[in-house]
């Protein structure tokens, strides 16, 4: 490596790190923004805080990674054009495409070391970022029951408009969703007012409800019934439960429970879920159609009959009045009707588990393309902020900042916004994931031609020259 080589890497790397530590920082802080809730309160040991942090960073990476290399590219490229490093270059024959070469060279094994980091680091780092949340909701419950929210505690759900008195043991407007065996919510508990009572060496917990009424919902074997909704409703002027918190109390922080997120996967393991998903919705669908058509009784038609010997009729050539009465007229129509209802109810149903499926689906597609788009886009931003810097011809902080960060925010609210559409099947997901990289990659070809050729970003002489001469003209024959 040239000295000429050295400098210009060991320069970029000057700016590289320190930039991508405040650039961490500030979305770190950020993110501790907008999980305080979940960390406030919980008499949490420091290790479990740091744990917290350290894992929340990897999912930060595609955010902060283009975006430093996107900084740090225009501040040192401007910061040559504006010294006139790249004058003396020039004057000895080093062309742009020669004094980005060892760059462009070192960005690219940095946008494979982002792809390694994507399929390895990030997923493992999701996973115990979950499962650490989901372990700290559980440390010390009594604490968990925020107000207007329904909160977890013991097997009832419990939702509270205010909180008031000494630590807060005092209820207002009290909703309890009783859990149960089965699926469902089956007992709704709705009070005036309530109060905790506990006792420090207990794991019991005493919630005394007052003025309220007892919902229950009654299960009937008839389907008639069912549809009736039957339920009983008992009022009561107290009410006393008891709450077993002893296995919330004993929680395990580092439990890794949940592992099948679409960001916990890796690229075999995403591809291996999104086959199982589409097999799953391919098998619904070929049910479907096979119970309509034995609903239908497509199959049992006689296949021996030649449908171009029928005569063709503008009428219905059934005609039921001619051989049934009355009450059989009246048991076809009810069965027709009855079939017609379970067909639409059954297609209704399988529509909404193939909406609900396919939106799976494509998380965990736009999960495996992202884990692409990551190194692809570092190697794109980068041919964008180097010439875009050598053409502006300005470094530091101040000019190069604003541009870069412009042309960031553009490009990951184009992201953003194709990846919500993606989801819910407004565009492909290919073009989800990769919309904003596709945008940008032109920009990219030709800021480095325009910088290559000595040009600026747009030739303004095209449409102030015309006007120049306009005016000369103009001025031209007044004087005469």
């Amino acid at each position: 490596m040239k000295i000429l080589d050295k400098y210009i890497v060991t320069t970029f790397l000057k700016t590289f790190f320190p930039l991508f530590i405040i650039i961490m920082f500030i979305l770190l802080l950020q993110t501790i923004w907008l999980f305080i809730s979940e960390l406030a309160g919980k008499d949490l040991d420091l290790s479990v805080i740091m744990k917290f942090l350290v894992y929340a960073m990897p999912r930060l990476f595609p955010m902060v990674l283009p975006l430093t290399i996107l900084l740090s590219s225009i501040m040192i490229f401007g910061s040559f054009a504006e010294n006139y490093e790249f004058a003396a270059m020039k004057s000895s024959g080093i062309s742009l495409q020669r004094a980005m070469r060892t760059l462009s060279i070192f960005v690219f094994f940095l946008g494979i070391g982002a792809f390694i980091f994507a399929n390895t680091i990030m997923p493992m780092a999701e996973k115990r970022f979950i499962n650490l949340r989901k372990n700290i909701v559980k440390v010390k419950p009594a604490l968990v029951i925020t107000a207007n929210q329904f909160n977890d505690l013991g097997d009832i759900n419990i939702k509270v408009s205010e909180k008031y008195g000494d630590n807060d043991r005092y209820l207002r407007d009290v909703i309890i969703h009783k859990k149960a065996t089965r699926p469902g919510n089956f007992t709704v508990i709705k009070a005036v007012s309530g109060e905790l009572k506990g006792n420090k060496d207990s794991d019991l917990v005493t919630l005394i409800l007052n003025d309220g009424n007892h919902y229950e919902e009654v299960q009937q074997t008839s389907y008639k019934k069912r549809k009736k909704l039957p339920f009983t409703k008992t009022y009561f002027k107290k009410y006393i439960l008891n709450i077993d918190l002893s296995e919330l109390g004993d929680v395990d922080i580092d439990a890794q429970q949940h592992s099948k997120g679409y960001n916990m996967l890796d690229v075999n393991e995403l591809q291996a879920e999104i086959d199982t998903i589409s097999g799953s919705i391919n098998n619904d669908l070929e049910r479907m159609q096979n119970q309509l058509t034995a609903r239908i009784g497509f199959d049992g038609l006689n296949k021996n009959i030649k449908i171009d010997s029928l005569k063709t009729t503008t009428n219905d050539t059934l005609q039921i009045n001619d051989y049934f009465d009355t009450k059989q007229k009246v048991k076809i129509y009810q069965m027709a009707t009855n079939n017609v209802e379970a067909i639409a109810k059954n297609m209704e149903s399988t529509k909404s588990t193939r909406l609900r499926k396919k939106r799976g689906l494509n998380k965990y597609e736009l999960s495996l393309h992202n884990k692409y788009v990551l190194g692809i886009s570092c190697i794109i931003l980068f041919f964008v902020g180097a010439p875009l810097g050598a053409i502006i011809r300005k470094g530091g902080l101040g000019l190069p900042m604003v541009i870069g960060v412009g042309l960031f925010l553009t490009y990951h609210f184009v992201g953003i916004f194709a990846k919500n559409s993606a989801e819910e099947n407004g565009i492909p997901v290919f073009l989800g994931s990769w919309i904003s990289t596709i945008i940008i990659f032109p920009l990219s070809i030709f800021l480095t031609y325009r910088a290559a050729t000595d040009q600026s970003v747009f030739n303004m002489d095209i449409i102030v020259q015309p006007i120049k001469n306009f005016f000369t003209k103009r001025s031209s024959k007044s004087e005469k």
